[in-house]
């Protein structure tokens, strides 16, 4: 018997109706603040800016997501604090800024304070991990509307204004490096979550791939934070910068209207592999859902390559080029 194709629509999340939602959410924030604080017009890439003098404030806003799910299943919480600083810190590196300060919100169906530990270890390690300071937070308790957790948090970056990384400046030749993903990261999961419980596995049995982890261990890996971006904007010409979260390579539409080759991609992690065979998922899907081994992509000129590859680990997966986003001969876009 054929296997169903599952997709990420089907499971619950429509990144085309998301944006229509976004759309009518945005078209009825007009009011913008004057003077010190004010938006800057390049609001609306991966983190807002703020006009702050010779600086820009960056902030950012994210959270776990429905990961947070496969962490009660094994009541292991201690690595959800790490993805969620490190979806907002990734985003906040996108623009070129250094991250600074957060802020968390935890909202819970009950209190226990086991999970408040674990929580807390998380949040402490993603922290150091990102050289910021947690100053402050929200718990509320909310049985009538929370069924376990949900975590999410604000980020505070700075950089100075003539540093911004838009994208602006990325033009046709330029190169792509790409930087390895730690797996999943903190996307995705709701179609996640219906392959593993369409396969016939759970949570708690051996990851083909590795026996030596649970499918669930393996999908709680934490996602990475790439500090290392500041390290190669100090040292190459960097013109675009990409954090690759929901949505996939779609994420790289963000940055500039030209287009993406990526005529030799990371090697997706074995978890992609197995997700894809388990729920009979499209190449097209996989790329337009999940990061497939690539959490984050810099742009640069030819001659600054070898130093960006130095710094990040990464290697060249790619070029810019008129239009469009093609993976080998995949066209995701």
């Amino acid at each position: 018997m054929n296997k169903k194709h599952l997709t990420y629509a089907e499971s619950g999340v429509d990144i085309i109706k998301e944006e229509s939602t976004i759309r009518a959410l945005t078209s009825k924030i007009t009011y913008a603040r004057k003077g010190l604080g004010a938006p800057l017009t390049n609001i609306g890439h991966y983190a807002g800016l703020l006009d702050f003098g010779e600086y820009a404030l960056a902030m950012t806003t994210d959270g776990v997501g429905s990961k947070v799910l496969i962490a009660s299943a094994l009541r292991k919480w201690n690595t959800i604090g790490i993805d969620c600083i490190a979806m907002n810190v990734n985003d906040i590196l996108a623009i070129g800024a250094e991250p600074i300060a957060f802020v968390d919100y935890l909202a819970l169906e009950k209190h226990d304070e086991e999970f408040a530990n674990q929580i807390g270890e998380g949040l402490r390690k993603g922290a150091e991990l990102s050289r910021i300071s947690i100053v402050g937070g929200e718990t509320a308790t909310l049985p009538d509307i929370i069924k376990g957790f949900d975590l999410a948090g604000t980020c505070l970056g700075i950089v100075k204004k003539d540093k911004i990384i838009t994208g602006e400046k990325i033009q046709l030749g330029d190169v792509l490096v790409g930087i390895p993903s730690s797996g999943v990261h903190s996307n995705g999961y709701s179609l996640v979550r219906k392959i593993v419980e369409e396969s016939g596995y759970s949570y708690n049995d051996p990851f083909p791939y590795n026996s030596s982890k649970s499918i669930g261990e393996e999908l709680l890996v934490p996602t990475r934070i790439y500090m290392e971006v500041l390290d190669v904007i100090k040292h190459c010409n960097v013109h675009g910068l990409a954090h690759i979260t929901g949505s996939g390579l779609l994420k790289l539409q963000r940055i500039t209207k030209l287009g993406f080759e990526i005529s030799d991609p990371i090697e997706p992690n074995d978890i992609f592999k197995f997700l894809q065979q388990e729920g009979n998922v499209d190449e097209l899907e996989m790329y337009q859902t999940f990061n497939m081994g690539m959490g984050f992509v810099i742009v640069l000129p030819q001659e600054d390559v070898q130093k960006a590859v130095e710094i990040t680990g990464g290697k060249v997966v790619g070029r810019i080029t008129n239009s469009g986003i093609k993976v080998k001969e995949l066209m995701i876009a």
